[in-house]
């Protein structure tokens, strides 16, 4: 359904863009050092997730039609800072106590997991990425349909970046195994992620959000 010509090119393009520092890689990152690979995984899946929405939209016409409207891109900027920042002072005013022990993290994966799908679709850059990247790579030889080729290439990059993703899960989830079983870091495990979730709101509010020029 894509002109095979260009997958390597495509290929390459994804992999630089995957290990580009970004938030997805931080709240990622630090789900998985404070709360252990399990939780880390979750929120793997739920970035995923929020790909393959974000993918369904972009091959729809729908993200277009939003990412030209400032004042909807504008609106999902303000949702998704305020959703960061209630989720930074919800884990603030957790008490350290109502830590689950690393065998008891299924409650804690499944909220990390729903924040993951929220944070990024309410983060209007990343809309604006499948509306600017996929069609660069939709090509005129192939029979299918843009929206058809759109569909397959946000589908590889997805699977590319649960994969990636999982790797770093794996990679930072075994350098945070130690931490876990340290009193004192355990008790704060919370503001941890606190912070990173505020670091997150501060970030999405204070960028500015590009209204793509689409014919």
């Amino acid at each position: 359904m894509i002109d095979l010509s260009i997958l390597p090119v495509y290929l390459t393009a994804v992999v630089a863009l995957l290990l580009i520092p970004g938030p997805d890689m931080l709240l990622i990152a630090s789900s998985s050092l404070s709360y252990g690979k399990k939780v880390g995984i979750f929120a793997s899946l739920g970035n995923a997730t929020a790909g393959l929405v974000l993918t369904l939209l972009a091959a729809m016409g729908v993200s277009a039609l939003i990412a030209m409207n400032p004042i909807a891109l504008q609106v999902l900027r303000l949702l998704g800072g305020a959703y960061l920042l209630k989720m930074g002072w919800d884990c603030m005013r957790t008490n350290p106590a109502d830590a689950p022990e690393i065998e008891q993290q299924t409650g804690l994966a499944k909220t990390l997991y729903r924040r993951a799908v929220i944070s990024n679709l309410l983060n209007p850059k990343a809309l604006i990425f499948f509306v600017l990247f996929l069609p660069q790579f939709v090509s005129t030889q192939s029979t299918a349909t843009s929206g058809e080729q759109m569909l397959v290439l946000g589908l590889l990059l997805n699977v590319l970046g649960l994969i990636f993703n999982l790797f770093l899960v794996s990679m930072v989830g075994s350098l945070g195994k130690s931490l876990l079983k340290n009193e004192k870091f355990r008790t704060n495990q919370h503001k941890v992620m606190g912070l990173v979730f505020f670091i997150l709101a501060i970030w999405l509010l204070a960028s500015q959000v590009p209204t793509p020029a689409i014919s």
